[in-house]
């Protein structure tokens, strides 16, 4: 075992910095000290991102204009354009603000679906809605087979082999997560591309990295594919903004745009320069973070050094929550308390838990944390965004643990003791 299987936790001085630089990490909007371990759903702000947000979007300038503040404006969305690239090491290709990133992967996959040939579009049964959804209703419109590959219980993913075997020479479109929103599993998109292509060499792709982006670093150098999309509201940013990348070759395929628009413009609309303010500053703040550790003029070389530091530390933090201290047991030997979905490399893993109480239904358990000053969610089959992946788990339910690069050892060590406190308020009394 490396040292980096487990990670390595920043420092506390470099903690304590990065705290400041995000609100409401230790406290909510009253003061009232809090955990708030659901970032999954959304991530803590950063202050420089939000203050971009007010900056540029309090401007009334419109940015097809000539005037100095309109040139400002584009220069603000050329640089949020370039930094999207930064992100995802993309070349060329074009990029698309939307309200949403949902929004932008239906987008996605109608072009592609409706203007491709084939007989069958691929994706897996851990997909986020947004997704699947899209692919179910674009194959159901062009009469093409849905092929869904099943996930892992295992590992908490899907399997390469799983996926690659459903695709052949009819498959138009392969659509793959980054990363499970439920368990945090990590699917190996590298090779699920190289070995798709291998089958098909001209087969479109897109990837969903809504979940995955903020936790580990994206290279469309070495995982060439035709869309993605992240959603800044879960990497730092403001909500009300989806942002996407599109392939040369996908991004002049029919779409809705206006007709005078360059064939491969996916913008509808007038543009909201904030949006774009909104990426630069995330991609600011990790180079800062990368500066720490590497010293180079390079922008993605330093965005690459925070990202890789933000998953080492996420490691560390997630080693923390499952195996404890000398002083504190973690979940996995904590009574009352189950870990679902616990793969053992947690290199394969982004920082989500999916866990249950004993005794205790998943959102009275939320409810209970919440009375203890603690933040999380509840994944039950009663909800459009959890029952496909619960049921492909055999789970009816888990407690979504999902802490943020931002939380510190004693975060950590704060969560396991109210956890256990719960556990022990609801465990069930042996019989006399």
């Amino acid at each position: 075992m490396t040292a980096h299987s487990q990670g390595e936790l920043f420092s506390d001085a470099l903690i304590a910095q990065i705290k400041s630089r995000f609100y409401y990490v230790d406290h909510d909007m009253s003061g009232r000290e809090r955990l708030f371990f659901d970032n999954a759903g959304g991530s803590f702000r950063l202050k420089a991102a939000v203050e971009q947000f007010a900056l540029i979007d309090a401007l009334p300038d419109c940015p097809e204009r000539i005037h100095e503040l309109a040139i400002f404006l584009q220069q603000v969305q050329a640089r949020g354009s370039d930094d999207l690239r930064t992100i995802l090491n993309a070349r060329g290709g074009s990029v698309y603000a939307s309200l949403t990133a949902s929004g932008a992967m239906f987008d996605m996959v109608r072009a592609i679906a409706e203007n491709v040939p084939g007989k069958n579009m691929v994706t897996t049964v851990l997909e986020h809605p947004s997704s699947f959804d899209a692919m179910s209703l674009y194959a159901g419109r062009t009469g093409k087979q849905l092929r869904v590959a099943p996930s892992n219980p295992v590992t908490g993913g899907v399997d390469v082999d799983a996926i690659v075997r459903l695709v052949d020479q009819d498959t138009c479109l392969l659509s793959v997560i980054y990363a499970s929103n439920i368990s945090g599993a990590k699917l190996d998109v590298g090779e699920i591309v190289k070995r798709a292509r291998a089958i098909k060499p001209d087969l479109y792709i897109v990837v969903d990295a809504v979940q995955h982006a903020p936790h580990g670093l994206i290279d469309l150098q070495q995982t060439p594919v035709d869309g993605i999309n992240i959603a800044p509201y879960k990497f730092f940013g403001c909500r009300g903004s989806g942002m996407s990348w599109v392939s040369e070759r996908a991004a002049v395929l029919p779409h809705h745009k206006l007709a005078g628009k360059k064939k491969d413009f996916w913008d509808l609309g007038s543009a909201a320069p904030w949006q774009f303010a909104v990426v630069t500053a995330i991609v600011d703040y990790v180079c800062w973070l990368g500066g720490q550790f590497v010293d180079s003029d390079d922008r993605r070389a330093r965005f690459a050094s925070g990202i890789e530091k933000i998953e080492l530390h996420e490691r560390a933090l997630l080693a923390r929550l499952l195996d404890g201290t000398a002083q504190m047991p973690g979940l996995r030997a904590m009574d009352g308390v189950q870990v679902f979905l616990d793969f053992e490399d947690l290199t394969k893993r982004d920082l989500i838990l999916a866990i249950g109480i004993d005794n205790l239904e998943h959102a009275q358990a939320v409810r209970e944390y919440e009375k203890r000053g603690v933040i999380v969610y509840e994944r039950v089959a009663s909800s459009l965004y959890s029952k496909r992946m619960l049921d492909s788990f055999g789970l009816e339910g888990a407690v979504r643990v999902s802490p943020l690069h931002c939380n510190s050892a004693a975060d950590i060590d704060r969560f396991l003791r109210v956890t256990r406190e719960i556990g022990e308020a609801f465990a069930v009394a042996p019989a006399r």
